[in-house]
This record gives structure tokens, sequence and C-alpha cells, in this order.
């Protein structure tokens, strides 16, 4: 009679076998498009498909579970389609958007405060949408369209942004882990990220080949689809400094044509980017107008409180967790500025680096961290291609089956539970 010793160890060559037979399986995928000249297209299409499939199949079961149960998804909406169930939550404000334009009041509370409105939705998705409207589908299939399709567009260009830094190794496995992590999700519903995103990685990517006509046209175009591109704006400054210092000491020139398109680049963004709060005040007669309404949504977790820039994590942590809530942001802040200092991480490239950075410093600035925070931490997703996480195949296949596992995990507690 065997041993237990050998039993196990029997068993874990079983186990190592059957992991040996399906590496291969799982990893042909991002093997695929890695010669030839379509491979910047076919690679990053191929893994959105196979995603696409995985996300909705997760969405169709979802659906058919809220259906089943009689969420008031089914009863308070429209129509009782997947369509509408992947239009969800935030997508609502872009209905009201898309057929009805923004209210020229803001709406208040019994006490007078301003109540959540559609001045937090920036209008260039919603805007698509209706103009796809058009042909006669309604929101929830035209949102549907739009959001889908850009996140192919999405996906292709981050393939490419990735593989222009870090080679098409890199670009195949960051890709894989992008559509099929937690927030992969997302990709296909009526939101505004995908097409955000797409702007954004065709945004980064013109910078790094130093294309500043092309990147100044995206980004004021993405500065418009969902707040964030103040962080371009100071990845292009950090840019212009680079190049700068590299240009005296030996590097390539830096023209003074060249200096000049990267410096209005970063000022036309930083307008952009500052623009929305002007536009809401104009039409709405209120100067707080945007802020007041971005508020609105921290009254369900802080209370009403005043905006104050650089405090909202310290004032989430210390209202649920109290002191040692502090010092868990701080411990946060202090690893965040370790592994983005990694070597590893450092060879996405500084364009990529210093966007990514700034963005992270935006979102300390200005954001509640709630529920939205695995969303709103997508436009990172180019770090996905540094050696942290796709350095070997063995390393990439274990964060591609934490995120494919942690993606259900998302659209039960962010779909169906909550609100992403």
């Amino acid at each position: 009679m065997p041993s237990r010793a050998g039993a196990r160890t029997a068993a874990g060559a079983g186990v190592s076998w059957r992991a040996s037979r399906l590496f291969p399986q799982v990893t042909r995928l991002l093997r695929i498009g890695m010669e030839g000249q379509h491979s910047a297209w076919l690679a990053p299409v191929l893994l959105w498909l196979a995603s696409r499939v995985f996300s909705t199949a997760l969405l169709v079961t979802a659906y058919a579970v809220a259906t089943m149960r009689g969420w008031p998804f089914d009863a308070s909406r429209d129509e009782s389609s997947f369509a509408v169930f992947s239009g969800w939550w935030d997508a609502w404000f872009y209905r009201g958007i898309a057929t009805s334009g923004y209210p020229p009041t803001l709406p208040t509370d019994a006490a007078g405060h301003v109540a959540p409105n559609a001045w937090a939705f920036l209008p260039v998705f919603p805007m698509l949408v209706h103009v796809v409207m058009a042909t006669g589908a309604s929101f929830w299939i035209a949102g549907l369209v739009v959001a889908t399709l850009a996140g192919l567009g999405a996906t292709v260009l981050l393939y490419r942004l990735v593989c222009a830094t870090g080679g098409p190794g890199r670009a195949r496995r960051g890709t894989a882990l992008f559509v099929f992590g937690p927030t992969g999700f997302l990709l296909q519903v009526s939101y505004a990220e995908s097409l955000f995103l797409l702007l954004l990685f065709a945004a980064l990517l013109a910078l790094v080949h130093e294309r500043y006509v092309l990147v100044t046209v995206l980004g004021v175009v993405a500065a418009f689809t969902r707040p964030g591109v103040l962080a371009l704006a100071l990845a292009v400054a950090v840019h212009l400094v680079v190049r700068h210092v590299r240009a005296c000491r030996g590097g390539p020139p830096f023209p003074w044509p060249a200096r000049l398109a990267a410096v209005g680049a970063g000022l036309l963004l930083a307008a952009a980017g500052l623009a929305w709060p002007v536009v809401a005040a104009v039409v709405t007669g209120r100067p707080d107008a945007y802020l007041a309404t971005e508020v609105s949504w921290w009254v369900g977790f802080v209370g009403r409180r005043e905006f104050v820039p650089l405090t909202p994590w310290f004032v989430m942590a210390a209202r649920w967790l109290g002191p040692a809530g502090v010092v868990l942001v701080v411990a946060m802040f202090a690893a965040a500025a370790v592994f983005l200092t990694r070597r590893s991480v450092r060879a996405v490239g500084a364009d990529v680096l210093a966007f990514v950075v700034s963005y992270g410093l935006y979102l300390v600035a200005v954001f509640l961290p709630q529920q939205s925070l695995p969303r709103l931490l997508m436009p990172m997703a180019p770090l996905l291609g540094s050696d942290a996480f796709v350095r070997t195949r063995r390393r990439t296949l274990a964060w591609l089956v934490v995120g494919a596992s942690l993606q259900p995990v998302a659209i039960v507690f962010l779909w169906l539970l909550g609100y992403p």
C-alpha cells in the first residue's frame, strides 16, 4: 500500500503533468501574431474576440440570474433585454444625454443641495451613440455597439503601444491580461470607458512616436469623453523635459518646431482637461456646477463635504477606518511609489510611465476611492506589459488565471450588487 507521501507525490506529478499539457494550449493564443506584417492586428483582435466570448458568457449568466430573480433591473427598466442589462447604472445618465441633452438647471434635494445629475458625464460617448440611434436603434443597442467596437479599438491600440516600447511578446501577454482581467467586461457595456481608452492609448502611442498634433487632437476629444486628460497633459510636459535633456546630452536632436508643437500640445490638453467645469458653469449659471455635481455622489460614503484637492483618500479612510485608515493610505502610496520605481516597471518607457504616474496623482488629487476605483484604474493598463506581470510565460499565466477568476466576482459585486 503506497504511503501518504508517495500518494501526494503521485498526485503532484499528475497535476504537474496536466498543467504541462494545459499550459501550451492556454499560451498558444499569446504566440499568435508573433511573426508577419499583420501581427499588430491579428494577435489583439483574436485576444479581443476570445475575451468577448468569455465576458459575454459571464454577463449573460448574470443577466439570466437577474431576470429569474426579478431584480429591479427587470421591474423598473423600459424593456427586459440583455442590451438593457449591458447599459445598467451610469448608462442611464448617458441615455438621458443622448436623447435630451444636459439639464439647464441643476436638480436639488429637499435641503437645496445639488443631486446627482448628467453634468458629471461628458458628451462624446452619448453623442456617438445618438448618431448610431439615427439608424433606428434604441439607445441600449446603439450604446452596446459603440462601446464594444471602441473596446476592440482600445485592445488593438494597447497592443501597439506596448509593442512600441516592449516588443510583441510583452504586447501579446499584457493585452491578454487587460482583456481577460477583472474589469474586462466593461469593454462592452454602455459606458464611456472603452471609448476613452481607445483615444487615450492612441494619444500615448502618438506621443511615443512624437506626433504632437495627433496627440493634441486625440487628447482634446478624450477630454470630453471622460475625466483624466490632465494626466496626459502632465505626461507631455515630462516628455518635453526628457527629450530636451537627451538632446543636450548628445541624443536625438529636438528641433524648435517640435518643441513648440509639444508645448502647444501640453497647453491645449491642460485647457481641454479644465474646460468641462467651465461649460457646466456657463450653461447652468452656477460657477460650482460641476464640482457640486461630483461631490453629490460622495454623500453616501463620507457625508456632505466640500471638495479639497489631495484630501479625498484620507477623508474616506478616516471616515471608515479612523486613524488606522490614514496610516493605511500612506502605506499604499509608499508601496505604489516603490513599485513604480522598479527597473522592471520603468522599462515600459518614459512616456508611458510619466502618464501612469501622472494619472495616479490625478486620482489621488480628485477621486474619492470607492467601488468605481477598479474601473478608473483601467487607463493604467500599459503597465501590464512590464516584466512585473509578463516577464515569463508562467508569470503571465498566473496573472491571467487570477484576472479571469476575478472577473465574475467583479460582475457580481460591481454590476449586480453595486455600481462600477
